[in-house]
């Protein structure tokens, strides 16, 4: 197992690194003001940083399989990760780089799965950055979490797909710029296979019936591309905005999952450095009973274990991004399950050591802290609950000790 970066990697860290520094933390106390407090969304400066990243040649870092003609650097998961860690610093950061949730995982699913119309109308206008998207699976009314429980129905009708029922929590959905979600529904009810009933579809944002009803916050955050929830009324769309093939649904959704949890927990673990970073900072000044608050066994101790996490964390992602690079997503299916439940844990952890060094500040705007906790918090439902990951691992384990054990003579 090789988890050395390639030179390319190497270098489009160093220059990832520069760009941050000079471009985007210079940025963040005006992010903070225009878009948290201000509400304006998006900030004037985004297109601006866009432009900037991509004549650098810091654009569409996470996509492997890229054509010639398409723009991006074609990093492999492995080489890709610590880049997703650099941009996760500051939680707006990555889409400078056209590198953002969801957008990423729908331009892995339409460049495996799309159609030469569904490319072009699609796939090139969000590998240029001129549009975002959305991915709308979780529904209210079930617990999706068991995925095969969505029902949002996805009917035939001659040359249409009719498509009714209620989503929610779809990322960009509140985003203007959002122009297209894949849709995962209900469309073949009466096959005996739980996991071939359902297909993804497109659905433009404008298309009549489509409704974002709110966009709720998150533990009393708003973020304002939106985690939305959304209804979906005798809504049309054209046969040939079918990704792949009816049944397909959960197949494509296995294929884009599994990067996706990597490049989360990438971001993640850059959100911990700047938490481990600032309870440093904050220990390294302040005072009680006489000593630096460093000095006091409690805190020393949580600097300790914090750097402990991230570093096992860090390797744990990287094994995952190389096995899926070697051998696919059902190869490092264990894998990315871990990292899904460990990374997000470490981050609330961190984070909330971080927000106790900073005391009363620490529960206030002031600092990223309370946001970098929310998220932590948010991960461990998002992209499915750490209990359905836990389950899969231990019956994974299961299965694998019963293979290694000596067969009965």
């Amino acid at each position: 197992m090789d988890f050395e970066f390639s030179e390319t990697s190497q270098a489009i860290q160093a220059r990832l690194k520069g760009f941050m520094a000079e471009h985007v933390a210079s940025r963040d106390p005006e992010w903070q003001q225009v878009v948290e407090r201000d509400g304006i969304f998006p900030p004037p400066f985004i297109d601006e940083l866009k432009a900037k990243a991509r004549a650098a040649g810091l654009w569409n870092l996470f996509l492997p399989h890229l054509n010639d003609d398409e723009p991006g650097t074609r990093l492999s998961n492995m080489d890709y990760a610590p880049c997703a860690e650099i941009m996760g610093r500051y939680m707006w950061a990555s889409e400078v780089f056209n590198c953002s949730a969801p957008d990423t995982g729908n331009m892995e699913v339409l460049h495996m799965f799309g159609t030469p119309e569904q490319k072009r109308d699609w796939l090139v206008p969000l590998l240029d950055g001129r549009i975002r998207s959305a991915f709308a699976m979780t529904e209210p009314d079930v617990a999706s979490s068991d995925a095969t429980n969505v029902r949002t129905t996805i009917r035939r009708e001659g040359d249409e797909y009719v498509v009714d029922g209620r989503k929610w929590f779809i990322t960009n959905a509140a985003d203007p710029r959002c122009k297209i979600l894949i849709l995962l529904g209900l469309s073949n009810p009466d096959r005996p296979e739980s996991h071939r009933r359902h297909s993804m579809v497109l659905v433009p944002m404008d298309t009549p019936g489509v409704e974002v009803v709110r966009n709720p916050t998150i533990m009393h955050h708003l973020a304002h591309e939106g985690h939305c929830e959304m209804r979906f009324t005798n809504v049309r769309v054209p046969v040939a905005n079918l990704v792949h093939q009816e049944g397909e649904g959960f197949a494509i959704a296995q294929a884009r999952l599994g990067p996706g949890r990597i490049h989360h927990c990438m971001r993640s673990l850059g959100q911990c450095e700047l938490a481990l970073e600032l309870m440093v900072e904050r220990a390294g000044r302040r005072k009680t009973f006489g000593s630096l608050l460093r000095d006091h066994g409690t805190v020393a101790e949580w600097i300790a274990l914090s750097r402990l996490e991230i570093e096992q964390a860090r390797l744990l992602v990287l094994k995952a991004a190389w096995l899926i690079d070697k051998y696919g997503t059902k190869g490092a299916r264990k894998e990315v399950g871990l990292i899904k439940v460990i990374v997000p844990r470490i981050q609330t952890a961190i984070c909330n050591r971080a927000i106790q060094t900073f005391g009363a500040a620490g529960l206030t705007p002031d600092t990223p802290l309370p946001a970098l906790w929310t998220w932590g918090r948010a991960l461990q439902i998002i992209d499915g609950p750490d209990e359905v990951h836990l389950r899969t691992i231990a019956r994974l384990e299961v299965k694998e000790q019963a293979a290694r054990r000596p067969k009965a003579q």
